[in-house]
């Protein structure tokens, strides 16, 4: 048996994308992220992943460098986020609003990435 902790739509401005004026303006990334771990032993915060610590290491990979493609960025924070925390896997799709694709407009672009079973 496993648990999946979630973390929907979580927040983090970056400085990413081809253009330079999207690194240097930078905007808002939507990353949700899913990380399959065993069930905890007891009611205990010990016994789990701090959904918090999951939150700020989304938020350190963003800040520690500027990607051009959200399919590195996205790949960068899943590999992160397997080798920071004991999941069985991890699954983290990011969201790159506001952009306008060959003059079109689009809710937003996104990559995901899988590590684990």
């Amino acid at each position: 048996m496993t648990v999946t902790i979630e973390l929907v739509g979580l927040e983090v401005f970056g400085r990413h994308g081809v253009d330079e004026e999207e690194r240097v303006g930078g905007r808002t990334f939507f990353y949700d992220v899913e990380l399959e771990i065993e069930p905890p032993s007891a009611d205990r915060l010990e016994e789990t992943v701090d959904y918090r610590a999951v939150a700020a290491s989304v938020r350190d990979v963003s800040d520690g460098a500027q990607y051009r493609l959200i399919e590195a960025l996205v790949s960068a924070v899943a590999d992160e986020l397997a080798a920071r925390f004991p999941a069985r896997r991890v699954r983290v799709r990011v969201r790159k609003p506001g952009i306008s694709p060959a003059g079109l407009t689009v809710a937003y672009s996104a990559a995901t990435a899988e590590r684990g079973q």
